[in-house]
């Protein structure tokens, strides 16, 4: 691969009501291709999922659509969260309208139901991946990215985000219940961090002084677990006591990420689950 995000490039793993796993394939551009992509050249990254499916024995479903796994969220029972600011983007699918690509989801994905986002978090390279900003912990149920300063650049983010699912029902019909989780920081890269990030190829710089997309939403859950990024030792034990809150059935694991965070993403990001399941 050229880079180490599984859950972009990876497949996104669809089971039928037997329980047969198959995976999709969607077409990978390193979040922008030519027009503010991260990185060139990408083309061993456009491989991952299907060698992983290969590698599993999993029949593949190759999806007409430039998608990363991280730009999307679904609960299960017909619903899809996602972020204009990512899906919508010129650098994405500019031949496709957004009734196209919900036309596409819901065929590969079997999703009915489409919650839009304005935007993800404030310097999200990845054009504002939901699953930095959003994401459901249940059906019926989301944890939001927040902050409580109005000042904060991503006050009006985490706002406008808010009033969108305040006023959205689900594919089942419910309102949904949010459940905010503030961030953390502030942060910023360091000297010592910048110098020490070794790029490849045409890759995007890290700046000393330039703020971090911290997000305590990029959680994995698997296994009984919730698995979440240690980011800021101010916050780290409020956040894992808010998690506990929102996943009392879970048990809460913290793991050391902001060098997963110097790359540009977490451990959602880095993570992709496969669900037990059978292949055919």
């Amino acid at each position: 691969s050229d880079d180490c995000w599984m859950r972009d490039s990876g497949p996104t793993m669809v089971v039928d009501k037997d329980g047969h796993l198959r995976g999709v394939d969607w077409k990978f551009n390193a979040w922008g291709g030519f027009n503010g992509g991260l990185y060139h050249p990408w083309d061993q990254d456009s491989e991952v999922a299907g060698q992983v499916l290969a590698q599993h024995g999993f029949d593949r479903y190759a999806a007409p659509l430039v998608l990363e796994g991280g730009s999307i969220h679904v609960d299960g029972e017909g619903t899809l969260l996602t972020t204009e600011e990512c899906l919508l983007n010129a650098n994405r699918n500019p031949e496709l309208s957004r009734s196209q690509i919900e036309a596409l989801l819901s065929e590969y994905l079997n999703v009915t139901h489409f919650i839009w986002l304005p935007e993800g978090v404030f310097m999200d390279e990845t054009d504002g991946h939901i699953d930095n900003m959003c994401c459901f912990a249940r059906p019926g149920e989301v944890v939001l990215h927040w902050v409580d300063d109005e000042t904060d650049p991503q006050y009006p983010r985490s706002q406008a985000a808010y009033e969108v699912l305040s006023k959205a029902r689900d594919a089942k019909g419910r309102q949904l219940k949010i459940h905010k989780i503030l961030s953390p920081g502030p942060l910023f890269y360091q000297q010592e961090e910048t110098a020490g990030v070794v790029a490849t190829g045409q890759a995007v710089p890290r700046e000393v002084g330039e703020r971090m997309a911290a997000s305590y939403v990029n959680f994995l859950i698997s296994n009984g677990q919730v698995i979440f990024p240690l980011l800021d030792a101010r916050t780290d034990a409020a956040a894992a006591s808010r998690l506990q809150e929102i996943f009392p059935e879970y048990r809460i694991v913290g793991v050391p990420a902001r060098e997963v965070l110097l790359g540009g993403g977490n451990i959602h990001c880095i993570t992709q689950q496969i669900p037990a399941g059978k292949a055919g």
